[in-house]
């Protein structure tokens, strides 16, 4: 089992872990909890407050929402109304943002996105937003209904929002993953969602992006020592073309296999394929990281 200092076995973080991952004061966490029921901790044996996932998840919407210039007492009545109401309205708003897309409006597809970001958390966002637009644009596609200027102009704007979402997910003391596309690449904008998941999970990103030499994907992780090591591609060819480096990048580190490629690929035992959404993989993939 990996040990990730100030959690206990049932996952539950004490207080000075949940401010190291989320990079807010103990004293401002308390004060949180106090004022706003922010967080809702449980107790151990011994008395001492446990929080959860969730708590830490509560905390980094908080912080999304003063940095958008919510006051704190607005910050968090958002923060706990999104933690009540997640995936309910997530439908409607998507559809705003896909028209403000399909017309080639980026001032309206901006806002619509920050009302978004503003509303809910980011697993929904994610789950319920992001990922099925993609999904359905790309369906689009194939069958002539959506222009390629139209998909590019979508997949564009998307990455740039999350990649801004992205910012300083490499820093913390969680475990670390290291993220890239299989060699001939391009389409990173799933394994920028499963950062984010991964990130409000607690994780260390190290981000390399589309179109990684396998080679240089060696060097990091030599250098960063991670946790897991995800490779990514649509094509499951990428990952046949590339087997005897990859069987070399097994034996080094925990390897994963993700995107629609992996689905069509066989593994051997000491690889793992990611085929499931980015937040339902990324919490299996922190299940397992604690073991």
């Amino acid at each position: 089992m990996l040990y990730i200092r100030g959690m206990t076995d049932a996952g539950a973080l004490r207080i000075g872990e949940l401010s190291r991952r989320s990079g807010v004061s103990p004293e401002l966490l308390r004060a949180w909890e106090r004022r706003y029921g922010l967080l809702e901790p449980t107790r151990s044996a011994g008395g001492l407050r446990l929080y959860s996932l969730d708590d830490l998840a509560r905390v980094q919407t908080m912080q999304q929402h003063l940095a958008q210039g919510f006051a704190a007492a607005e910050a968090a009545a958002l923060t706990t109304r999104t933690a009540r109401d997640d995936g309910i309205a997530a439908p409607a708003a998507k559809d705003e943002l896909a028209a403000a897309l399909l017309r080639f409006d980026d001032g309206a597809a901006h806002a619509a996105f920050d009302s978004l970001l503003a509303q809910f958390s980011i697993d929904t966002l994610l789950r319920d937003v992001v990922v099925p637009y993609l999904h359905e644009l790309g369906e689009r596609w194939e069958r002539g209904e959506v222009s390629i200027a139209r998909e590019h102009f979508a997949s564009a704007l998307l990455r740039g929002r999350l990649l801004g979402l992205a910012r300083d997910w490499g820093r913390g003391i969680g475990p670390a993953a290291v993220l890239a596309c299989a060699p001939g690449e391009q389409h990173d904008l799933g394994l920028l969602a499963f950062g984010l998941a991964l990130r409000a999970r607690g994780w260390r990103i190290v981000y390399l992006g589309a179109d990684t030499p396998i080679a240089s994907l060696a060097d990091a992780v030599r250098s960063c020592d991670p946790t897991f090591v995800i490779v990514s591609a649509i094509d499951a060819g990428a990952f046949r073309r590339h087997a005897a480096e990859l069987r070399q990048l097994a034996r080094e580190a925990r390897l994963c296999f993700g995107g629609a490629g992996a689905a069509r690929t066989r593994v051997n035992a000491d690889v793992l394929r990611l085929t499931g959404g980015p937040v339902d993989e990324a919490e299996q993939l922190t299940q397992l990281a604690r073991r």
